[in-house]
């Protein structure tokens, strides 16, 4: 069986401010990467952003999606549909951000919904990055059941054949902004767990299916979360609208 390579997502959010800005930093990190050889990365800038950074796609280099809705076209005002986002380029769209899911201060995403834009995503031949996380650690480990519902959840329906269409982002919410990431050995213990997870969806667990980590990821802790925490590469927030930060970041993952 072929290897999978690592994968580093850099997550933009509503960042940068202008379309210079968000040239330049993509044209730094794929200069940066030319040599790249076990690590794909993907930019997933605003939607504002997409067609004008599509021209840079090629090698290890990949744009992808902040989040797709899940028909191919309609009257929704605001919204854009999976299939309007292949011929731009984009070959990844990250889906359930906890982000997303708050019903604060996001969209109050559903996990009925997340699995719909799965799903279209998928058929619409790009890979979805599907998050999942906790609020809260308690002692009592009732985060595993959490972690385990919305990851079966989210692939209701999603056949074993579209295994390698499918990346699952743990970004564990209270880590998030945090001063300090996850323990890698406790990063460790919830990799293998999502891939047991998996492993009783699926039969037989595919190595097709990569397991991310997000959560105040930096070029400091880079190296020993992947290394020591058993997963396939970052989802990386603010630290990817730091050109040098991500390169690093991207070249310790790099040499693992």
């Amino acid at each position: 069986m072929k290897k999978m390579k690592k994968l580093v997502v850099g997550n933009w959010k509503m960042n940068p401010q202008s379309l210079e800005e968000a040239r330049d930093l993509a044209s730094s990190v794929k200069r940066a990467i030319a040599r790249i050889k076990k690590t794909q990365v993907v930019l997933c800038p605003p939607f504002v952003y997409l067609s004008p950074l599509s021209g840079k796609v090629g090698g290890g280099f990949f744009l992808g999606a902040q989040d797709a809705n899940s028909l191919a076209l309609g009257s929704y005002t605001g919204e854009v549909s999976y299939s309007q986002l292949y011929q731009f380029g984009v070959r990844f769209v990250i889906l359930g951000h906890s982000e997303r899911r708050n019903p604060s201060t996001g969209e109050g995403e559903t996990d009925e919904l997340i699995n719909k834009k799965i799903k279209s995503v998928i058929f619409g031949g790009m890979t979805a990055i599907v998050c999942v996380g906790e609020a809260v650690r308690d002692q009592s480990g009732e985060y595993f059941g959490f972690i385990k519902n919305q990851i079966t959840s989210a692939l209701k329906d999603v056949s074993k054949k579209s295994a390698d269409r499918l990346v699952i982002a743990y970004e564990p919410i209270w880590a998030v902004g945090a001063k300090e990431s996850m323990n890698p050995r406790d990063l460790h213990e919830m990799s293998i767990f999502i891939k047991k997870v998996l492993k009783d969806l699926y039969g037989v667990f595919s190595a097709d299916v990569r397991v991310l980590y997000g959560g105040d990821a930096d070029r400091v802790n880079a190296d020993s979360l992947v290394r020591d925490g058993n997963v396939s590469g970052l989802l990386v927030g603010r630290e990817s609208l730091r050109a040098q930060d991500f390169i690093e970041m991207i070249k310790l993952i790099e040499e693992i």
